[in-house]
């Protein structure tokens, strides 16, 4: 028991978290004290809430950000003004910003635009074209069509390929996690790579430093420098207060000599692939690209690690001299995206909507979370009020207790107004699916969440005819049929303590 006290008493996290709530309660006490003290400073902080509205009513940001923010910042000025200054802003910092755009404009240069494939998908679908238009003219990544497609249900089905794949390097192996822990699947790994460095590949890793805060073993990346594998944390977690801390990297993407890519909701820990039961059975979901379209993939990882690094390279060294179109014949389009807080351009969000407002016959979805902004709901609402087949999955064993009652205080209105939601019975799903009317899905790493859709770096595949399209369809029909309906009965029927509990989440739901 001493040893476990002492384990999280010296624990990087722990103190780290310990020294910015430190600061943070320097910063608030300072307010109060003075404002207590002085009727001055009392009008100053009230008059500075007042502008500090101004300033959060006028930004980019989601209506419903916004009006969370004013509440706060209105009814508790001090705390409120502390609050904003810290967790806020969704900005980066205006250095942070010029460094990312260098490396943005490198590697954008680096991705031609294939406008024969554009006109292709025009005449096969001008709906589906008018999305595609939109992640390559305000993602900035094109459209593919000699690529190729592969579906995974669970992270243990791609973890076998993920595994052939590396094994078969002979060039590079790029990785790129939200979270990394100790266990099989990252001994596994990291055994492959070793061995693969001694043959000569190039292996480089990011990890973002707060999703693996609690799990890395301590000189994770001292050690793996020692085999020659060169790493890189995003954004290290710090002891100053400071707006980047909302900034994730929430990516999830590992890239084979620029021949075969691998995104999804998988990270590296033994929970993802089963081998570690934490909320029942975890069910996940990952897709395999292989062919041109990787060169997207392998693109959004050389951006995040010369950003991190402060560095510059030739993009093109790491671009395959050719890929043989008759690997790939006839596998529909592929369009890798990525979005990121340095514009103000919901990449995720918007993808989504389209494909919700697009749709003729149904749309499918896969959530782990459900903490939606009004222009969400009410896609979902006019699609099914439309006459859509519109289905959300989302756990039944949630991970986090809290974000889960806020998921579930969605359910009656979307309910009521003909959207059907599903619990998956076996445990936790993961998997941030979107499948639309047997021609059109999306997988990838956006929850949908505010801090997925407005905070972090996310990536994901858009695709139109591609053979994992109806694979994530078939994964969609039988994950429901392990789920349970939710009724408006048992939205109605919930504690009035919980309902409660429900509407004051509500309002901090963009924060959550």
């Amino acid at each position: 028991m001493l040893k476990r006290i002492a384990s999280m008493v010296f624990n990087r996290m722990f103190i780290v978290a310990l020294v910015i709530v430190f600061q943070f309660f320097w910063l608030f006490w300072t307010l109060y004290d003075f404002s207590a003290r002085y009727a001055v400073v009392e009008i100053g902080i009230r008059i500075l809430a007042f502008f500090y509205v101004l300033v959060v009513i006028n930004n980019w940001s989601n209506p419903y950000y916004k009006l969370a923010w004013t509440i706060i910042i209105l009814a508790l000025p001090v705390l409120g003004i502390a609050l904003y200054a810290v967790f806020g802003k969704s900005d980066l910092t205006k250095r942070t910003q010029e460094r990312m755009d260098i490396v943005h404009r490198e590697v954008t240069a680096c991705l031609p635009i294939d406008f024969i494939a554009m006109e292709e998908l025009a005449a096969a679908d001008p709906g589906v074209a008018q999305q595609s238009r939109y992640i390559r003219d305000w993602a900035r990544f094109p459209l593919y069509r000699n690529s190729k497609t592969k579906y995974y249900p669970s992270g243990e089905a791609m973890f076998a390929d993920m595994i052939g794949a590396m094994e078969r390097a002979e060039e590079f192996i790029f990785l790129e996690y939200f979270i990394i822990d100790e266990g099989i699947m990252l001994k596994t790994i990291v055994e492959i790579l070793e061995r693969k460095v001694k043959e000569g590949v190039i292996v480089r890793l990011i990890y973002d430093d707060v999703g693996c805060i609690k799990t890395l073993p301590r000189h994770f990346s001292k050690n793996l420098k020692k085999m020659g594998i060169e790493c890189a944390a995003f954004n290290p977690f710090r002891p100053i207060l400071s707006t980047i801390l909302n900034h994730r990297d929430h990516r999830k993407i590992l890239v084979v000599d620029g021949q075969v890519g691998f995104t999804g909701g998988i990270n590296i820990a033994d929970e993802y692939i089963n081998q570690k039961e934490r909320f029942g059975y975890w069910k996940d979901a990952g897709i395999e690209v292989k062919g041109e379209a990787v060169w997207s993939l392998t693109t959004m990882f050389l951006e995040m690690w010369n950003y991190i690094k402060q560095t510059s390279e030739d993009y093109l060294q790491f671009l395959p001299e050719t890929y043989h179109k008759k690997d790939y014949p006839e596998d529909g389009f592929v369009q890798p995206y990525s979005d990121t807080p340095l514009d103000h351009e919901n990449v995720g969000e918007n993808i989504y909507l389209n494909i919700i407002n697009h749709a003729k016959q149904y749309v499918y979805i896969f959530t782990p979370y459900l903490i939606v902004d009004n222009e969400i709901i009410v896609a979902l609402q006019n699609a099914a009020k439309c006459g859509i087949d519109v289905r959300i999955v989302t756990p039944e064993i949630p991970d986090k207790k809290l974000v889960f009652l806020l998921t579930q205080s969605y359910y009656e209105q979307l309910i009521q107004n003909g959207v059907k939601i599903y619990q998956y019975k076996p445990g936790f799903i993961h998997a941030k699916c979107f499948v639309c009317d047997d021609k059109v899905a999306t997988v990838g790493t956006v929850n949908l969440d505010y801090r997925s859709l407005y905070l972090h770096f996310e990536c994901g595949i858009f695709m139109y005819c591609s053979q994992a399209v109806m694979q994530v369809k078939e994964d969609a029909l039988d994950t429901i049929e392990k789920s349970r309906e939710i009724t408006l009965d048992f939205c109605k029927k919930r504690n009035i303590l919980i309902q409660a509990l429900q509407s004051v989440l509500r309002l901090f739901a963009p924060m959550l």
